[in-house]
C-alpha cells in the first residue's frame, strides 16, 4: 500500500485530501520565496490519535512529515516537500481547561492566538504574547517559532508562558514534557528544547500556558513623530539607556506611513521620516513619571512631533499605523519580510545600514521594528511579476542579514529560521554547537522525517 492508502486506512476519508487544489493550497506558508513543492496528501488532523496515526504511517513508510498551524509563518517553516505529508493541525481548536487559582490555560495546537486571549479574559486572566498575527496564527505555531509580538520588549515571548507540552515524536509516542506548578526544575528542559524548533524535534499538539493576571496596568502612550529615521533610532537607544522597560516600543517608518495614509488617511504628517510609538503600563503617578520621562528622550532626540493618551479609544487611534502597516504594504506588492535583532545600541546604526542597502540594491524597503528589543522588521516591497526586481530584493534580505551579523544581532528574533534563513543560521551555529543542534535532532528524529531541512544548518 502507498502512504495515502495507508493513511485512509487509519483515518476518514475526508480528513485526507489529495486534490492538486488543497494541495498546492497547503504547499507553503506566507513565505512564497523560500522553496516548496505539493506535498503528497494533506492530513487535517482533529483529535490526538490522529496526528499519531499520521506519524505512525510516516515513520512506517519513510515519508517525511510537515507540521502546519494557520500557514502564517514568514520563514518556510511549513513549506512542503515534494511526497510529504502536510500534516495541519488547525482543526484542534479546543481550550481545555482555564485554572484560575494556578493561573495557566490548557490549549490544544490549532486554538487562535486571540481567541486564547479573549477566553482567559473571561476569567480576568491574560495571555501576553502578542505576534502581529495574532488574530490567525495558531497557539501550535506560536510555540513552533518561539513568536514574540509588540508587548515582548516588557513581557517576554512565547517561551517564557510555556509551561508544558503534549508532542508526538518521530515514532508516534506521545510525550507529556513540563510541569503544572509554578517552578520545576526536575530533569532537562525538554520543553524549552521543542519550542522555537520549528517542528523539527515533535509535533505540538497542546500546550499548557502560565497566564498573568488581566488587571493591575494603566497603559499610557507616548508618540513621537520624526524627520529623520536615525533619530527615531537615537531615540530608542536613549530610552533603553535609560533603564526604561516600556510596555511596547515600536517603529513605523515614512514608507509604512504613506503606505498606511493612502489607504486610510490617518493624516499624519507628510514630511515624517519616522514614528515611535511607546507605551507604560504602570499605574498611577509611577505611569505617569515614566511617561514623562519617555516624552522628554523623544523630545531631546530632536522629535517632530509628541502626542500623549491614556483613553483606550485614542491609544488604539495612535496604534492604528502600526497595525495596519504590514496589510497597506502587501497592497502595493508582494513584500518579502525580514526579521533580525540587534542589540538595542545598534539599533539607529542598523536603520542607517538599512537605508544604504535599499538605495544601493534599488529596492523600496519600509521598515516597522519592535524597536525596544532590537527587532527590526525590514519590509522589501516589489512590483508583482518582476524577475529582476524578486532577484534585487533577494540581495537585499541576504545583505541586511550580513549587516546585523556584523553588528552582534542574530539572523531572526520571532519569525524562526525556516528555509530562508539556513545560510544565516550556519553563520551563527558553528563547530561544536552545531555539533550539539545535531545530536538533539537525532536523538528525537533519528530518521530525520520530521520537518527535514528547516530550522537548523547541516
Amino acid at each position: 500500500m502507498g502512504v495515502v492508502d495507508e493513511l485512509r486506512g487509519r483515518l476518514r476519508a475526508e480528513q485526507v485530501l489529495t486534490d492538486d487544489a488543497t494541495r498546492e493550497a497547503y504547499a507553503h506558508d506566507d513565505a512564497e520565496w523560500a522553496p516548496y513543492a505539493p506535498p503528497a496528501a494533506v492530513v487535517l488532523a482533529e483529535t490526538l490519535d490522529d496526528v499519531v496515526a499520521t506519524v505512525e504511517v510516516a515513520n512506517a513508510t519513510g515519508t517525511p512529515i510537515v507540521p502546519r498551524g494557520a500557514g502564517t509563518g514568514l520563514s518556510g517553516g511549513a513549506n512542503a516537500i515534494a511526497g510529504c505529508i502536510l500534516l495541519s493541525l488547525e482543526r484542534m481548536t479546543r481550550i481545555v481547561e482555564v485554572d484560575v487559582d494556578e493561573r495557566f490555560v490548557v490549549a490544544e495546537a490549532g486554538v487562535l492566538n486571540d481567541d486564547l486571549r479573549r477566553h482567559v479574559a473571561t476569567h480576568g486572566l491574560w495571555y501576553p504574547p502578542d505576534p502581529a498575527s495574532q488574530a490567525i496564527s495558531t497557539i501550535g505555531g506560536n510555540v513552533a517559532t518561539n513568536a514574540g509580538g509588540i508587548c515582548c520588549v516588557k513581557y517576554g515571548v512565547t517561551t517564557d508562558y510555556v509551561m508544558g507540552l503534549t508532542v508526538v515524536l518521530a515514532d508516534g509516542r506521545v510525550a507529556r514534557i513540563g510541569r503544572s506548578t509554578a517552578k520545576g526544575v526536575t530533569g532537562y528542559d525538554l520543553t524549552s528544547l521543542v519550542v522555537g524548533s520549528e517542528g523539527t524535534l515533535a509535533i505540538v499538539v497542546e500546550a499548557r500556558l502560565k497566564l498573568l493576571p488581566l488587571s493591575g496596568r494603566e497603559d499610557r502612550v507616548v508618540v513621537g513623530t520624526f524627520s529623520s529615521l536615525t533619530d527615531a533610532g537615537r531615540a530608542v537607544a536613549a530610552i533603553a539607556r535609560d533603564g526604561i522597560v516600556p510596555a511596547a516600543l515600536e517603529l513605523v517608518d515614512a514608507t509604512c506611513l504613506r503606505a498606511v495614509n493612502a489607504w486610510q488617511g490617518l493624516g499624519i504628517p507628510d514630511d515624517a521620516a519616522a514614528m515611535l510609538l511607546a507605551r507604560v503600563d504602570e499605574t498611577g503617578q509611577a505611569g505617569e513619571a515614566l511617561a514623562d520621562r519617555v516624552a522628554a528622550h523623544l523630545a531631546a532626540a530632536d522629535a517632530s512631533g509628541i502626542e500623549r493618551a491614556s483613553d483606550p479609544d485614542e491609544i488604539d487611534r495612535l496604534f492604528r499605523a502600526r497595525r495596519l502597516a504590514y496589510p497597506a504594504l502587501e497592497r502595493l506588492g508582494p513584500v518579502l519580510t525580514e526579521d533580525i535583532c540587534v542589540p538595542r545600541m545598534q539599533v539607529p546604526e542598523m536603520l542607517a545600514r538599512i537605508e544604504r542597502i535599499a538605495a544601493e540594491a534599488d529596492v523600496t524597503i519600509a521598515n516597522i521594528a519592535h524597536a525596544g528589543d532590537g527587532n527590526l522588521h525590514p519590509l522589501i516591497v516589489v512590483a508583482a511579476d518582476d524577475a529582476e526586481a524578486r532577484a534585487r530584493a533577494k540581495v537585499a534580505f541576504d545583505r541586511i542579514v550580513d549587516e546585523c551579523q556584523a553588528l552582534g544581532g542574530t539572523a531572526t528574533g520571532e519569525h524562526g529560521v525556516g528555509l530562508l534563513k539556513l545560510d544565516a543560521a550556519a553563520v551563527e551555529i558553528t563547530g561544536v554547537e552545531r555539533e550539539l543542534h545535531a545530536a538533539v535532532k537525532h536523538a528525537f528524529d533519528p530518521r530525520g522525517l520530521l520537518n527535514p531541512g528547516k530550522a537548523i544548518p547541516v
